[in-house]
């Protein structure tokens, strides 16, 4: 495949693996779904760009946080991918991972009044998964247009994420807890190969310099 083209399918259906809309579908319906239709629209639409928000600042100022902390690209690589690899063993056994959102998280927000940004937006939709696989892929960016082609990943997630949340009541009814387990399990897996590819990418990164060095000892 060309590059041109693998680029913004891996951008897509990596940070797609990892927002998983899809499993936020059962704690949108647990937090909100006793409101009226409109007010769930509301906090579907802010829990979106609450997610796109953050990814893209993320996406944005990735080679900044680099540099200040001192961080390189083939360290971020490795620890991010191990990061996700955690997350989708999580999904692939149909559990909600502790790296989105915990249970202390999702009783304290049953009590607040507006739930789009805390816990559905962050950490929810945007956790550090999401936002490590945002940082990555900004990193293996190479000029300004697959720059591009990841913000419009991250856009075009952001939207799919609206219309799933928005249809979460009908979701949960044609596919039911069930059909949501299947596709969160395959997303899972998914995910834990974009996760070796991540740390394999970190390695190959790293090693011509480990082994000058290693040389030069």
């Amino acid at each position: 495949m060309p590059h041109v083209l693998s680029y913004p399918l891996i951008c897509f259906g990596s940070l797609f693996s990892i927002v998983d809309p899809f499993a936020a579908v059962p704690i949108f319906l647990a937090l909100v779904g006793q409101q009226p239709g409109a007010a769930q629209k509301g906090v579907a639409l802010r829990a979106s760009l609450t997610c796109f928000g953050v990814l893209t600042t993320f996406a944005a100022a990735g080679s900044v946080i680099f540099t200040f902390f001192g961080i390189t690209i083939p360290a971020f690589k490795v620890a991010g991918g191990i990061l996700l690899f955690g997350v989708a063993l999580d999904m692939m056994h149909a559990k909600p991972s502790p790296t989105k959102t915990t249970q202390e998280e999702r009783s304290l927000a049953e009590s607040k009044a507006d739930v789009a940004l805390i816990p559905l937006g962050i950490p929810l939709l945007s956790g550090p998964g999401a936002i490590a696989t945002a940082t990555v892929l900004a990193g293996r960016a190479h000029g300004w247009m697959e720059h591009v082609w990841l913000h419009l990943s991250i856009l075009a997630i952001s939207g799919v994420t609206l219309l799933v949340l928005r249809s979460s009541t009908a979701l949960a009814r044609v596919l039911g807890q069930t059909g949501l387990n299947v596709i969160g399990r395959i997303m899972g897996l998914i995910l834990a190969a974009l996760a070796i590819e991540f740390v394999l990418d970190g390695i190959r990164e790293v090693l011509p310099s480990l082994v000058n060095a290693a040389h030069g000892a």
